[in-house]
């Protein structure tokens, strides 16, 4: 293999192997998160930019190694990454010392662009690694293309001297980076960037990174409108009338999503303008953690009722094309028996979860808070009401338990759908014994559960509103994914090292911020 071909393997491989064992754990102490150096040299309407730590110290290596251990069982990870680079070019017939040829020149961060979006795929990008000492850089990339075979032409622009290789990857070193482009008009346009209008200079880019956590090791910035326009500026009218119905601008929108270091889970942070007129901004954790206690795994929303009752609102007013006239679907609704109005006004908070270790026992509810128990038995009677006159069979009513009915058909499978109302929570769910469940006050929830604990610790002040059990869930994927599934049997022995998955968010003006966090046991 050509040596220069090799070199831009290796530089790859750096970034891919470091960008996901190291950077998706960790970041150097002396680099705040959110560094964006590289994205100097990315042309101002990059739609994707990626920007990490490379050479993490301090305990956010101590971090890693710690993950490194648990879930791979790996000791020096470091190690592993440069032995099987050099590995790798050794089978090649090249001869590879990382720490001779690369260690002495190697900087902090690396910055990734992704430029344009076709048909559903990105066409181009450009890399820019940080070096502490261009000269050794540099001699390291001459002394690959001294020794290689392929045919390399030799470019110079605005006083830059790169190559160009013969599959039209262009490399050279400027500015403290080594910088390679899928092609020559794209590492021009990065030399362009970096003497003139960049991505790093772009106000969109700046608020969005600006939320970055400076515990951040890794940062992926999108430019949701800028994909858009991409794409042909096309939305389709279903997804534009519910953007609309939501007050949702997505050609205006960013988003960033961060990887944050910790010893014992990976933490993903999400932040974006794309959160509507009227974003969630309540606390519905502590319906979550009422939920029962045998959940697989659970969500629960704030204050749903009112969005609903905002989302039907604005459907109404607008319509669905092909289907119902502006102004009619409440209307016909309505005269069908069902008040929306009144059934959203009823309900609060909305949670569901999901119990069961096979495909039989499979089961799962919606558990909605009223805002009393006549109201909750009055939604109820109106869905009940809505079913008689839609003529759905196999209706029966509940004997125990709470007030309600069930519906059996084959359609449904195993186990009845149940609509049940208790107290001040309405249920809607698949399997008698789950949905009761939800009103048992006596048994075991989610809030007893040591890895829901874990899990809300782990978020800090931020609402947990997602939670999935590791070994539960793992329990139910290995009994529904179908025998001899290689990908998956070699995803287990890492899936078992899950202790839990939770999610949490809140919103603040304009803004919405997630938290995922992977424990790992």
């Amino acid at each position: 293999m050509p040596a220069l071909v090799k070199l831009r393997l290796v530089l790859i491989s750096v970034l891919a192997a470091l960008a996901a064992l190291v950077a998706g754990c960790g970041g150097s102490d002396d680099s705040s998160g959110g560094s964006s150096e590289a994205a100097t040299l990315a042309p101002p309407t990059a739609p994707v930019f990626i920007d990490f730590a490379i050479r993490p110290e301090g305990a956010t290596k101590t971090n890693i190694e710690e993950l490194a251990k648990k879930l791979a069982g790996v000791d020096d990870l470091g190690g592993l990454i440069v032995e099987e680079l050099e590995n790798s070019a050794s089978e090649d017939g090249e001869e590879f010392d990382f720490e001779k040829e690369v260690e002495p020149w190697l900087g902090e961060r690396a910055g990734l662009f992704l430029q344009e979006y076709e048909e559903e795929d990105f066409e181009g990008y450009g890399a820019a690694i940080q070096v502490e000492d261009e000269d050794e850089a540099r001699e390291f990339v001459d002394k690959q293309i001294e020794s290689s075979d392929e045919a390399v032409e030799d470019g110079s622009y605005e006083d830059v001297d790169f190559k160009v290789q013969e599959d039209e990857t262009a490399i050279g070193v400027f500015d403290g980076f080594v910088v390679f482009a899928e092609n020559e008009a794209i590492f021009k346009s990065m030399v362009d960037a970096s003497k003139g209008d960049n991505l790093a200079g772009e106000k969109s880019f700046t608020d969005a990174i600006g939320n970055v956590s400076d515990e951040s090791a890794a940062d992926v910035f999108v430019d949701i409108g800028g994909l858009i326009e991409e794409a042909g500026n096309e939305i389709d009218s279903d997804t534009q009338a519910f953007l609309d119905s939501a007050g949702i601008e997505p050609r205006e929108a960013t988003a960033v999503a961060s990887l944050v270091p910790g010893s014992d889970n990976v933490e993903i942070d999400f932040s974006s303008n794309l959160s509507g007129d009227n974003p969630p901004s309540g606390d519905a954790s502590e319906l979550l953690g009422s939920l029962p206690g045998t959940a697989v795994g659970a969500f629960a929303a704030d204050e749903f009722g009112q969005r609903f009752n905002e989302g039907i609102d604005k459907i109404d007013e607008q319509g669905i094309p092909g289907e119902v006239p502006p102004n009619q679907l409440k209307k016909s609704l309505k005269q069908a028996g069902v008040d929306l109005e009144a059934i959203a006004g009823s309900i609060g908070d909305v949670g569901v979860y999901v119990t069961g270790n096979s495909e039989k026992t499979l089961a799962g509810a919606l558990v909605m808070e009223a805002e009393d128990e006549t109201q909750a038995t009055n939604t109820v009677s109106n869905i009940g009401l809505f079913l008689r006159k839609a003529g759905v069979p196999g209706v029966t009513k509940l004997s125990e338990g709470a007030t309600g009915f069930s519906i059996r058909s084959p359609e449904l499978g195993r186990q009845p759908a149940v609509v049940a109302a208790k107290g001040d929570r309405i249920v809607i769910g698949y399997g008698l014994a789950s949905a009761l469940s939800a009103f048992e006050e006596s048994g075991k929830t989610l809030s007893d559960n040591a890895a829901f604990q874990e899990a809300e610790s782990a978020l800090g002040g931020t609402p947990i509103t997602a939670f999935v059990e590791g070994a539960s869930a793992l329990n139910l994927a290995s009994a529904m994914v179908p025998a001899g599934e290689a990908e998956f049997e070699e995803a287990e022995q890492y899936l078992k090292k899950v202790d839990y998955l939770a999610i949490g968010s809140e919103a603040s003006g304009d803004l919405a911020t997630a938290k995922l966090i992977l424990g790992v046991k």
